[in-house]
């Protein structure tokens, strides 16, 4: 049986609003692929409500000299899983997905100030939901979600033959935060989620089965025109583009031996993943000559590009392979001049993301956690340092 390397929780949904690896089988080839669906008023009509207290605020924590990559660091939500916190185009808000005791059985998606304040929900609080994302202006937000098949959360799967991951059947929706209506994109049997916007908030890239193999694709802003972006057998998800928009980054499990492909496969058609190894990709943002960024045969995920285009932080084990120890680390788009950012060899730091102005770094942690498997969002003012400053928290 293969240890799983993240919290439990994070087991039963989305890449990683619960683990980095819950991925979906089932396929629809890409011809037939539905247009985009009209907003549809009752899909927004879900009962008011209101913000469970005290569960988003800004309260610094000390920063380590260990860690000078960041500084003035503060805790932005308290208790729960919370996770993927991504800025807005703007740089004053944030969205995030988050489980919390008492509120929902399964994630949600949320919108915060920088300090924590007006908390709203993006999501319906049905089903299941992952992966929310911003347009530019913040009139629209991007977010996965299985509420339009069952409002119920999805049952997690069977972890007989050891950890795995359920696929669990998303589509794409967009949120109206002014008139609050929803608009489904996408309308395919199986998985589309992870997606993001590019720069100029017109071309949306997610993950999606319907080719048969979890592929990276692209579509139009309004759910039209899409199309494959990779084709190499595995797994290809959790895409950023660069600052400029002319490049995606992302993460990518490849089967190399006969018994990798065969067990890959195996669980694929049973609606299932397992894995440990991940490593982060660059391409073109029309999907051409995609490079490999890292190699080190780790679970390295949430990889996001810094502003100056030059730089890529992920969130890795390499520091040690096959545990649950996740940490931040920073490399060059050719995977030279690697570097740790963050030290904690027994905690939980991922879903790093860079304010667009790269003045501040959300990021998901474990750090401070007042129960087992909690998970909060924090932000830290990020400093550039120059080299030799690194410090023990260096190469």
């Amino acid at each position: 049986m293969v240890e799983c390397p993240f919290p439990k929780r994070w087991l039963e949904g989305c890449i990683p609003g619960a683990a980095i690896l819950a991925l979906m089988a089932c396929g629809q080839a890409p011809d037939e692929h539905p247009p985009a669906a009209e907003a549809d008023p009752a899909l927004g009509s879900e009962e008011m409500w209101s913000p469970p207290e005290d569960r988003t605020r800004a309260h610094s924590v000390p920063s380590s000299p260990e860690e000078p990559r960041l500084q003035r660091v503060q805790q932005l939500t308290h208790g729960g899983t919370n996770a993927e916190a991504y800025f807005s185009y703007e740089g004053d808000r944030l969205i995030f997905q988050a489980t919390w005791p008492g509120e929902s059985e399964c994630d949600q998606i949320y919108a915060m100030d920088l300090d924590g304040s007006n908390l709203e929900r993006i999501s319906t609080g049905g089903g299941r939901t992952t992966c929310g994302y911003f347009f530019p202006g913040q009139r629209q937000a991007l977010f996965s979600s299985t509420h339009h098949l069952d409002p119920e959360c999805p049952p997690p799967p069977d972890r007989s033959e050891g950890y795995v991951w359920g696929l669990f059947d998303y589509d794409i929706f967009v949120r109206d935060l002014e008139t609050g209506e929803l608009t489904q994109l996408t309308d395919s049997r199986g998985y589309d989620a992870e997606a993001t916007l590019s720069p100029d908030g017109e071309t949306i890239v997610f993950t999606s089965d319907r080719d048969g193999d979890l592929n990276l694709w692209a579509m139009d802003a309004d759910g039209s025109s899409p199309r494959q972006l990779t084709s190499r057998e595995g797994y290809q998800g959790g895409a950023f583009f660069s600052p400029d928009g002319s490049q995606i980054v992302y993460r990518a499990f490849h089967p190399r031996t006969e018994e990798e492909r065969e067990s890959y496969r195996s669980l694929l058609d049973q609606g299932l993943v397992a894995g440990g190894r991940l490593e982060v990709f660059v391409m073109d943002a029309d999907g051409g000559n995609p490079r490999q960024v890292t190699d080190n045969g780790a679970s390295n995920f949430a990889p996001f590009f810094h502003p100056d285009g030059e730089h890529i932080i992920f969130s890795s084990n390499l520091h040690n392979p096959g545990g649950r120890s996740f940490n931040l680390y920073l490399v060059r788009t050719d995977g030279t001049d690697l570097e740790r950012v963050t030290v904690d060899d027994a905690g939980f730091d991922g879903f790093p993301q860079f304010s667009p102005d790269g003045r501040h770094l959300a990021f998901a942690s474990s750090r401070g956690a007042e129960a087992p498997g909690e998970i909060n969002v924090f932000l830290a003012e990020w400093a550039d340092l120059e080299p030799g400053d690194e410090g023990p928290a260096g190469k």
